[in-house]
């Protein structure tokens, strides 16, 4: 029998998991490359991984709670769309810690002195066009 890098023995082999985010976010290419509303068979076909059919649908409820993706019904089911795209979906994911923080100010001054020197300026001109868009 092999044994897997962290000392476990099957008789199987191991299967990669994924980081977290990493389904939604290809279930949420899936719908930005689908022709139009796809349901989530269409979904689970084009993932090509094997999912369940109820993995798919826990992800796509989860998306559609994130505001992530949109659904209308069709007949007994429901249809999906991309409501946002990855970027959207990770700036979800950021507010979503940042809302669950007591001291926002102290979590947002951490996360700002950590940033490279070309995303630091990369947020000042966002932040700059923000400002002007807004005046």
């Amino acid at each position: 029998m092999d044994t897997d890098t962290e000392g476990e023995t099957s008789g199987y082999p191991r299967v990669r998991r994924r980081g977290q985010g990493e389904l939604e976010a290809q279930v949420l290419a899936a719908l930005q490359a689908a022709p139009g509303p796809a349901t989530a068979v269409w979904v689970q076909q084009h993932l090509g991984d094997g999912l369940a059919y109820t993995t798919v649908m826990t992800i796509l409820s989860r998306l559609h709670a994130k505001k992530a993706v949109s659904r209308s019904r069709s007949g007994r089911s429901y249809v999906w769309r991309a409501a946002s795209d990855t970027a959207g979906l990770a700036a979800l994911r950021m507010r979503r810690v940042l809302d669950n923080e007591r001291d926002r100010d102290a979590v947002l001054a951490s996360f700002v002195s950590t940033l490279l020197p070309d995303d630091e300026n990369l947020l000042r001109a966002l932040l700059d066009s923000a400002a002007d868009d807004g005046s």
